[in-house]
């Protein structure tokens, strides 16, 4: 069983529109609504991909039991806490010149009470789990180092912990040396104060995470591919370009679920990472975010170019 950590999810609602002019009227031609959030993507990923998840986390009113049925519809089991807040909603405005504009809530605060009610579940839990994907931000209410305590409890429990936040959030996990964190070449230069513009440079910051005890660091470069850190090597991952490009939003999450199914399946790491980033790239080709064809990724994965190049 994979333990889904989805602290602040949140419904996506994805509007097409001509135009978004400022401060004037605008129609929708079309609505999508879903259950969004990464660890939502990495979960309905997963269960595409025919691996069993259980997921826990925070969800409040209408939006909230929307979101947790629409999970329980993948298949996923459900053990979430119920908060008196009322879980999040997030809107993508997408005009015809393929420019994205995106108005993410803050999501509802989290109780004391409730904090020790999903604590009392991940301990319960977590002996059950083969690992532990934790995606997102946090909900206000938890602190700042809330992920890193999760991170410090798995590790005792000798079960992987695969960390995907950013900001000051990843920054006070590292500290617990979390299995796997996946920041993109942005967020990795907050990480360590420079740029990383040359495959070199960002070769070395991998090989610095590695030397920090994350056993498995990423640094994404989009549609480039990525750069991984396994053992003391470091590996390019370069995806095939996909057949059409219709959503980028949850290609990153669909990432971080090829590699827990590659971890859970014991794959050696070659296949996990041909496996990740087929499964990234597949999501671009949907409208959906964290969508994938399981038969799309398979015919990927032989496309998928792995070099050591450290």
């Amino acid at each position: 069983m994979l333990l889904i950590l989805n602290l602040n999810p949140s419904l996506d609602k994805i509007y097409e529109l001509e135009e978004l002019p400022h401060g004037k009227v605008s129609r929708a031609h079309s609505v999508l609504a879903t259950a969004g959030g990464k660890a939502t993507h990495v979960a309905h990923v997963l269960s595409l991909l025919g691996e069993a998840c259980t997921m826990i986390g925070f969800q409040g009113g209408t939006v909230g039991r929307f979101i947790e049925d629409s999970v329980s519809g993948w298949g996923v089991r459900t053990a979430f806490t119920s908060i008196v807040g009322t879980t999040r909603s997030c809107l993508n405005l997408r005009t015809s010149d393929g420019a994205e504009t995106e108005v993410l809530e803050p999501g509802p605060a989290i109780r004391p009470e409730e904090r020790e009610d999903f604590m009392a579940k991940y301990q319960t839990l977590l002996p059950k789990a083969t690992l532990i994907a934790a995606s997102g931000s946090l909900p206000r209410g938890l602190s700042v180092g809330f992920y890193g305590e999760l991170a410090k409890m798995a590790k005792q429990a000798g079960k992987p912990f695969l960390l995907d936040t950013s900001g000051e959030t990843l920054l006070s996990a590292l500290e617990s040396k979390p299995y796997f964190i996946k920041p993109n070449r942005d967020e990795a230069e907050a990480i360590f104060g420079k740029p990383l513009r040359e495959e070199k440079e960002v070769a070395e910051a991998v090989g610095s995470l590695m030397k920090q005890g994350v056993a498995l660091p990423v640094i994404t470069l989009g549609s480039e591919g990525a750069v991984v850190g396994w053992e003391g090597r470091i590996y390019r991952v370069t995806p095939p370009a996909p057949r059409e490009v219709l959503n980028c939003v949850g290609s990153g999450d669909s990432f971080v679920a090829g590699i827990a199914a590659g971890i859970a399946r014991s794959m050696p790491i070659e296949g996990a990472l041909k496996l990740a980033a087929a499964c990234g790239t597949a999501n671009v080709v949907e409208k959906e975010s964290g969508y994938i064809s399981a038969e799309y990724v398979a015919s990927l994965e032989k496309r998928v170019c792995i070099a050591k190049i450290a």
